[in-house]
Order: structure tokens, then sequence, then C-alpha cells
């Protein structure tokens, strides 16, 4: 069955509406091959100390905020402090790992099958857009550009063109203000249970979270979405 929906939606782009996460194994694995010949080590020890020391770049709010504002920087030091937990201190090999990395991520991104109908579908049905995305505003803009996506929002906030983004609830009220909708009559949906799900629903605007891997009772904690879905398309439905 068709669902109601509200008058307004906020979407997020990044593992919404493109799949912006799908490659990474795959590219830090293509980087660190010839980069760990450079460094005399085996490809599968040097990806496994960049795994390990990204993911602990990424998990503090702050380095994440700066770093997502300029990419190509953070991971070329992700890499930098990998390499220096395994005892080398050569900035040249990780600025060469880092952009072969960055360059990969960046020529792997594709749009989710469906997701274009799916927007279109919510235009059809008199329900007004806004996207919501973090990061700087030259990459976001690229992206948004390269797949003609700027045509059916009728608002789009970068957090490097804003200056603020999520989690900071002055987005999410601006983007209400803009589409002249109350939070009641609003909703987010995305990937990140923090940005999407958690800071939204604090403001009143019913949230769901974008479950791709279908984990959720493993990662949910304390939040708890007022929907679940797989992908963006399952908005189709009840």
């Amino acid at each position: 069955m068709k669902p109601r929906l509200p008058r307004a939606i906020l979407l997020d782009l990044d593992d919404t509406i493109l799949n912006d996460s799908g490659s990474i194994d795959a590219s830090w694995q293509e980087a660190c091959r010839p980069g760990a010949l450079e460094c005399g080590l085996g490809a599968d020890i040097l990806y496994s100390a960049i795994r390990k020391t990204s993911a602990w770049y990424w998990s503090d709010p702050e380095r994440h905020r700066i770093g997502r504002l300029d990419l190509q920087t953070a991971r070329t030091e992700v890499v930098r402090l990998a390499l220096v937990e395994l005892g080398i201190g050569d900035s040249e090999v990780a600025e060469k790992i880092g952009r072969v990395y960055h360059d990969k991520r960046e020529a792997s991104l594709e749009i989710f099958p469906d997701a274009i109908e799916t927007i279109e579908w919510i235009r059809a049905e008199g329900c007004r857009l806004a996207l919501l995305t973090n990061g700087s505003q030259g990459a976001q803009r690229r992206k948004i550009e390269t797949f003609g996506l700027a045509r059916y929002f009728d608002a789009v906030f970068i957090e490097g063109e804003v200056g603020f983004g999520k989690p900071d609830e002055r987005i999410y009220r601006l983007a209400l203000k803009t589409l002249e909708v109350q939070p009641s009559e609003a909703w987010m949906a995305g990937d990140n249970l923090e940005w999407d799900v958690a800071q939204p629903q604090k403001l009143g605007i019913f949230a769901i979270w974008i479950d791709a891997a279908g984990d959720g009772d493993a990662r949910l904690g304390q939040v708890k979405p007022d929907r679940i879905i797989r992908k963006l398309s399952d908005l189709k439905h009840q």
C-alpha cells in the first residue's frame, strides 16, 4: 500500500542517494598494493593498519567535522598516522597512497538503483524536498552536478556552503524554514543514526533510518528511529 507522505522530506546524500561507502575496502586495497612495495611491507599489513587508524580518526566528532571539509588531506593524514604506527615516517609515500585512495573513492561513486525514480515519485506526490549534506562545497557540489540532482530539490544545503551542518540543529531549522513547514510536517531520511535520526527527532521531525546492511538491532543503542528501511525506494511502500 502506498504511504501517505508529509508536506516535506529532508534527504541525506551520501549512502542515501549515492553509494559513497561501498568502495572503501576495494579502494584502500588498490592504494595499498603499490604503497606497500615502496614501504617494504605486505599489502595486508599496511591495509590493516590504515583501516584501524581510519576507524580511530573518524570516530572523533571534531576530527570528523574538520576532516570531511577537506577529504584528501584527511585521508592522507590517516595514511601518515598508520605508517608512523608501523615505524615508517615517509610523508611522500603517505601522500601517494592517500591520493590514490582519494581518486579511487571519487571515481567509484554511483547512484543507488531506483533512487532517482523514488525522488521523482516524491515530487509527483506534491511533497517538497530538501537535500542536507555534510562536507565541503566543492566536493558535494561536484556530486550533485555529476548526477544532475539539483533539479529535484526545492533547496540544497551543503555544510561547506552554509557554514554549519548535521547534527547542528540550525541546518534542520533552516531547511524547515526554507520549505515553509513545521517539524511535525516533515520527515528526515538518511543512513546516519545521529545526524539523520536522533537530532531530527529532538526537533519533532519524523526520522527514518536507512539500514542498508540490515544489522540495525546491533547498532541502534539508545536511538529509536520512527521507521527503518533498507533503501530509499522502500519509502514507496508502507
